[in-house]
């Protein structure tokens, strides 16, 4: 446990943000990114993010390491609107349904930034996040019913736990000597052991949350006090100032083109 502690970096003032506002921050920077498909807006939001990470700390190895999934779905996403894109001027290749032109070229390109756009700050914004201090932060600040909150936090915690549980029904089958052969048949039968105990395991869980009271309807204490300050509101407005600043260039540019367009 230390030794993962230690390896773990840290973003000096987004440690210091509620797990809630980096949510909001997180809908504020990615919503107005949603609403249009255009390289400039997504170039410049992406410009803006890498400047702010490397400032905050966040080194190329840490983003490569925490942000592979979305380093690998960019390109993949943007390969497939390039063969498959919305067919527009000069065509430089083509082959049954898939066709290369400039329309596609300018599709893929803005679909691949986009993705990294959308995806990088929502990886690295929550990547300390602890979940009982986001399920404090959601019960207090974002108000949210305590008994959805609580149920969601007990659900999370079990992730890992599932994820031990299928290592070692792995290691069990393998010991038996019937865990190499038919890997569709082992994954099918693996699962369904999976899903028995997790409803087994649910049901225990349930139970001894009402016997402690988590389910009553009664207002309850915290143990943690969660808060907001002056880093949480630096963080939402460079959030929307960075999401205000990409549309405003994308318009002034002429590229802004709405995704019902």
């Amino acid at each position: 446990m230390i030794m993962t502690m230690a390896k773990t970096p840290r973003l000096h003032l987004v440690d210091r943000v509620n797990p809630v506002s980096r949510l909001a921050a997180a809908m504020l920077l990615t919503t107005p990114l949603l609403l249009t498909v255009d390289w400039v807006s997504a170039a410049v939001a992406l410009g803006i993010q890498l400047v702010l990470f490397a400032i905050a700390g966040v080194t190329p190895k840490v983003l490569v390491s925490r942000g592979w999934p979305i380093l690998i779905a960019a390109p993949i996403a943007g390969l497939s609107m390039l063969l498959y894109g919305q067919p527009e001027g000069t065509e430089y290749w083509s082959f049954w349904l898939a066709r290369i032109t400039d329309g596609s070229i300018e599709l893929a390109v803005a679909v691949t930034v986009r993705v990294l756009a959308i995806g990088l700050p929502a990886v690295l914004l929550f990547m300390n996040v602890d979940p009982t201090e986001l399920a404090d932060g959601l019960a207090q600040v974002a108000k949210l019913p305590s008994r959805f909150v609580l149920g969601a936090l007990a659900g999370a915690r079990l992730v890992g736990l599932f994820m031990e549980d299928w290592r070692a029904m792995a290691l069990s089958r393998r010991a038996r000597g019937i865990g190499d052969h038919g890997v569709i048949r082992r994954f099918a039968t693996m699962a369904f052991a999976l899903l028995v105990l997790a409803i087994r395991r649910g049901s225990k869980l349930a139970t001894a949350m009402e016997a402690r009271g988590f389910g009553s309807d009664h207002p309850r204490t915290w143990a943690r006090e969660s808060r907001v300050g002056w880093p949480d509101a630096a963080l939402l407005c460079i959030a929307a100032g960075i999401a205000v600043l990409a549309i405003g260039c994308a318009v002034w540019a002429g590229t802004y083109h709405a995704v019902w367009a």
